[in-house]
């Protein structure tokens, strides 16, 4: 027994980091994680995943998303900052309960 989660979520997937409070996808950013961004980070914002997310915050409870193909003067995408309750999570380890999921739901039909 020890007293650290098991932060993998089933056997034989390797274990992930702890996801930062504010991470961004833009390189210019002090924030800005590739290795983390390279393994795949999802967020769900008030329960409903969302793919156009440029930046969130956990703590302040915020994301910027892109508003569109609108472009400020320096090429930089326009982005929108919604309030609200932020979810990061790996997608990797996500799929992997989906493909459990999915194996047992196939083997009870």
């Amino acid at each position: 027994m020890t007293d650290t989660p098991d932060r993998t979520g089933s056997p034989g997937l390797p274990e992930l980091p702890d996801l930062p409070d504010r991470l961004s996808t833009d390189p210019k950013s002090p924030y800005y994680n590739a290795d983390l961004l390279a393994r795949g980070v999802g967020i769900r914002f008030k329960g409903v995943e969302k793919t156009n997310v440029e930046e969130y915050c956990v703590s302040e409870g915020w994301i910027r998303i892109s508003a569109g193909t609108a472009r400020d003067r320096f090429g930089n995408p326009m982005t929108v900052k919604l309030k609200g309750a932020v979810e990061p999570f790996w997608k990797e380890r996500a799929e992997a309960g989906a493909h459990v999921l999915a194996r047992s739901t196939l083997e009870v039909t």
